[in-house]
């Protein structure tokens, strides 16, 4: 694979950006999540934003009188600092991905779809969570669970949940209540729960669906992910569109349409949006020709903030009982 995966606009971010389009190239996806994972390490060493990887992986800095074989020798050669990985019984955390894979997802205006998009995406936050130690699930859905693998960090396993996501959406419609709620329903332990869903289901609807998950206190992040042609409406002539949830054909004048269809996405991305902020929800919107690195970066500064806002909860909660 010779194809260039650095972008122009490499410069204030992580300092090595990968190109969607050269990347999706690469057939292997497990290979794509390595390429995502392996650049992003080395850039952040280089950006203001160094310092996200051994806060979310739950290191500590090595003081005197820590027995130094426990030093991590390969962040110390990304960082030259010495840290420690916390041991298993002072970190829990827990991430189930959840996949939509429902029919809507195969729609894709340039060399691949939004489903294979979210394929990437989720294998590149699930190499990275198992290389750093923590546990990963997978759960795949369209109007219902299709495959489910629990969270677990063992030999092995990340292959599994990779083969899992290089599956072909086969439901008929996006329908989050019922996959949402029997997830929330097996869900014993609070955990990290991390969404990724082009959301082409009822508003209305949308509150009560994504409270199934919040209601069981799990810290939840989301990823919207749209066809850059669905966020701009970009045709320029008459066409016959088909619905292909619903197979439904409809012509369509871009011109007598385009307005219309801008207001009532600019309501839904908004309405998603408030929702999600009143929930307590991390939200992203991505075209699926946003680079992964930007994903990978705004995973670490959510998880960052929710450290944060624990901390401080805590402390409130310690003088309080002062």
């Amino acid at each position: 694979m010779t194809a260039n995966l650095a972008s122009p606009d490499a410069k204030g971010t992580t300092g090595r950006i990968i190109d969607p389009v050269s990347l999706m190239k690469i057939k292997s996806l497990e290979l794509r999540a390595k390429v995502v994972v392996e650049g992003f390490w080395r850039g952040i060493h280089r950006s203001p934003y160094h310092g996200f990887s051994v806060e979310f992986s739950e290191y500590r800095q090595y003081s005197p009188g820590d027995d130094p074989r426990y030093i991590d020798w390969r962040v110390y050669a990304r960082s030259d600092r010495y840290y420690i990985k916390k041991f298993e019984d002072e970190t829990n955390l827990r991430c189930h991905l959840l996949i939509d894979y429902s029919r809507s997802m195969s729609y894709g205006s340039g060399h691949y779809n939004k489903s294979q998009y979210a394929g990437t995406l989720a294998a590149t936050l699930a190499y990275f969570l198992y290389t750093q130690g923590d546990a990963v699930g997978l759960a795949t859905f369209d109007d219902r669970i299709r495959e489910y693998f629990p969270p677990r960090n063992r030999p092995g396993y990340l292959r599994r949940l990779l083969l899992a996501l290089e599956a072909t959406p086969q439901g008929k419609r996006t329908d989050l209540g019922p996959p949402l709620r029997h997830i929330a329903q097996i869900l014993t332990k609070r955990g990290l729960l991390v969404l990724v869903s082009d959301l082409l289901t009822s508003i209305d609807r949308l509150e009560a669906d994504l409270n199934y998950l919040c209601a069981g206190g799990h810290d939840v992040v989301l990823f919207h992910i749209l066809d850059p042609a669905e966020l701009n409406f970009d045709f320029d002539s008459p066409a016959l569109f088909q619905d292909v949830e619903t197979e439904r054909n409809m012509y369509v004048d871009p011109f007598d349409a385009e307005t219309s269809y801008k207001r009532r996405l600019e309501q839904h991305l908004t309405q998603t949006e408030s929702i999600c902020r009143t929930l307590g929800i991390d939200y992203h919107l991505f075209a699926t020709d946003r680079a992964f690195d930007l994903a990978l970066l705004d995973f670490l500064h959510d998880r960052m903030h929710q450290r944060k806002r624990l901390r401080r909860r805590a402390g409130k909660k310690h003088r309080g009982t002062a």
